[in-house]
């Protein structure tokens, strides 16, 4: 569970998280393929280390700069550690895109290091959402995200939505909109300590520590928490034992996506057993399908 540094005031937090992003910080990215896991209680301090991402028995090591020797000395405190293979890429190849800001709906995603201003439109009830993906996918561009979005938005125009659910948070770009949507009361939730550590620094820059509380846990062991609204963008085995689950049904209201063809039929089959209408469904490419859903 991630709170703010205790050191520092929220708003003093979240001026050093903006103050950081003059301009792009991740321009290029240098890539340690590491076989193991480093230790739990081993931290990495050096200022261009960006960030750890664990996989399974696997880790990858992203820096800002080439960082061979300091790798060497990380494997040199971590025996069990194997370097498998090193890349270096520029952060929009990692990303498969350039960042840069776009529009959903009545959302404007904004990098922070866009040197532009971040004021929306007040009569147009347009929002503004600063987010920095790091090294973690969910930049808002994939077709599951855009959808999940226009989802959100279809929620709140019809109920007001008090509390949220959102598993497999990634950057928290979801919960970031559902609290600016006026959500009072949002738990995001992901295994990946990465993800999580992402969120959180998106959760600041945007000033909503006081309505998105970020875990780094398993999707399924929060299903039971209460909720009006789950939102669940995530592997389609981790859904489907969501879906089978007591704490299920307890939801308002569901946001499932990141379905395939095949996936997305055996998810309507199993809305057919359930007390569950399905409001939407969104189809991209003959490939990627999102559901807006609704209890009985």
């Amino acid at each position: 569970m991630w709170t703010a540094d205790p050191t520092m005031t929220e708003g003093k937090q979240r001026f050093e998280d903006r103050r950081k992003f003059i301009d792009n910080p991740y321009k290029d990215l240098y890539i340690y393929y590491l076989d193991g896991r480093l230790k739990s209680n081993h931290k990495i301090f050096y200022d261009h280390f960006i960030g750890n991402w664990q996989e399974d028995e696997f880790s990858f090591l992203f820096f800002s700069r080439p960082s061979s020797k300091e790798v060497e000395k990380i494997l040199r405190s971590n025996p069990g550690l194997t370097l498998l293979e090193e890349f270096h890429m520029t952060y929009d190849q990692w990303q498969g895109n350039k960042i840069a800001p776009f529009k959903i709906g009545r959302f404007h995603i904004l990098p922070p290091w866009e040197k532009r201003s971040n004021r929306t439109d007040a009569s147009a009830k347009e929002f503004t959402v600063l987010l920095d993906p790091g090294v973690v996918f969910g930049n808002g561009l994939h077709p599951t995200t855009q959808d999940c979005l226009k989802s959100l938005e279809m929620v709140f125009l019809r109920e007001n939505i008090a509390s949220a659910l959102d598993l497999g948070t990634g950057t928290g770009l979801l919960s970031l909109a559902a609290s600016l949507l006026g959500c009072k009361s949002t738990l995001a939730v992901d295994f990946n300590l990465l993800a999580a550590n992402t969120a959180l620094k998106n959760v600041r820059l945007n000033g909503l520590e006081n309505t998105i509380l970020v875990a780094q846990a398993r999707a399924e062991d929060f299903i039971d928490s209460p909720s009006d609204l789950m939102i669940a963008n995530i592997h389609y085995d981790v859904m489907m034992q969501i879906i089978t689950s007591q704490g299920f049904l307890k939801k308002k209201w569901f946001i499932l996506s990141g379905l395939l063809r095949s996936q997305a039929r055996d998810l309507r089959f199993k809305f057919s057993q359930l007390p569950v209408n399905i409001i939407k469904e969104w189809e991209r490419d003959a490939i990627w399908h999102t559901f807006l859903a609704k209890k009985g």
